[in-house]
């Protein structure tokens, strides 16, 4: 088994902009099973929109015009990618976080290429792993986890191969402590950390109130008319959140309120959702 620790770059836009942010590098470093450095990969990437590098995002990452004006389109590139992946008989992507997996599947759909790929591709997100190693509940940044860990980086932070290989040193330090159980798959998110919050904070209410909460109620009081709810897979997604949330105990203060408990388990709801990606 392989660990590909993986990084991208995008191009993040200072105003608001209908037009899709797009991967601008991709960074990454392999690892063997005894977690020695094996292989690299490195590559920019010329955008569909916003090929012209804002300044923020040129101070940001130093990334140069001219290697952007000069890079393949994501098509070629993605694909030199795979081929690179493909050097690994069997491989567990490793990532910071969720982001670089849901750009990297929002420009393969976006270049109109089969995903398929990265929708089976196994990754851990070293994030939370991280996370639940320090029992934090506040994401850090991989420069923030390596001072943290006493580690000395002699890279430049934003740039894909160097945040690949600051994340590797991450990793290697507190792989003994990580599980790879929890290693998931890519899926469509249509709602963000806030509205799901949303949801957990209208069931404490109602339960603080003496109210059974349930869906109907959450979505009347608590929803309708306060985000936009337009899109149907959302509102899906968010009563399934409601419904796993409502069959377990609600605790507050240390004291369970209402549920089953059968449901296992239980729903602290004054913590936010430690992790998530938006």
């Amino acid at each position: 088994m392989d660990y590909i620790i993986l990084d991208i770059e995008f191009n993040g836009r200072k105003f608001a902009s209908e037009l899709p942010m797009e991967v601008l590098e991709i960074g990454a470093v392999r690892l063997d099973e005894q977690l020695r450095v094996v292989d690299e990969f490195s590559c920019l990437i010329r955008p569909l929109y916003f090929a012209k590098l804002n300044s923020f995002i040129k101070k940001k990452t130093g990334i140069p015009q001219e290697g952007i004006d000069r890079a393949e389109r994501f098509p070629k590139v993605i694909q030199a990618f795979i081929d690179w992946l493909s050097r690994s008989d069997k491989y567990m992507l490793v990532t910071w976080g969720g982001e670089d997996m849901k750009r990297i599947v929002q420009d393969t759909r976006l270049h109109k290429l089969d995903d398929t790929l990265w929708l089976q591709a196994d990754y851990y997100d070293l994030l939370k792993g991280y996370l639940r190693f320090k029992q934090l509940k506040n994401d850090v940044s991989v420069e923030a986890a390596m001072l943290e860990l006493g580690i000395e980086s002699d890279g430049t932070a934003h740039r894909a191969l160097e945040d690949a290989k600051m994340t590797a040193e991450v990793f290697r330090r507190v792989f003994p402590s990580l599980h790879f159980e929890e290693a998931q798959r890519y899926r469509d998110v249509f709602s963000n950390a806030k509205e799901r919050r949303l949801v957990k904070m209208a069931i404490r209410t109602l339960t603080m109130h003496k109210k059974t909460p349930t869906w109907e109620l959450v979505y009347e009081k608590y929803l309708k008319d306060k985000i936009p709810l337009d899109d149907p897979r959302k509102v899906e997604e968010l009563r399934q959140y409601c419904e796993e949330a409502l069959a377990k105990p609600v605790r507050i203060g240390g004291n369970v309120l209402n549920g089953d408990a059968a449901g296992g388990g239980s729903e602290d709801l004054s913590a936010d959702d430690a992790g998530d990606e938006e």
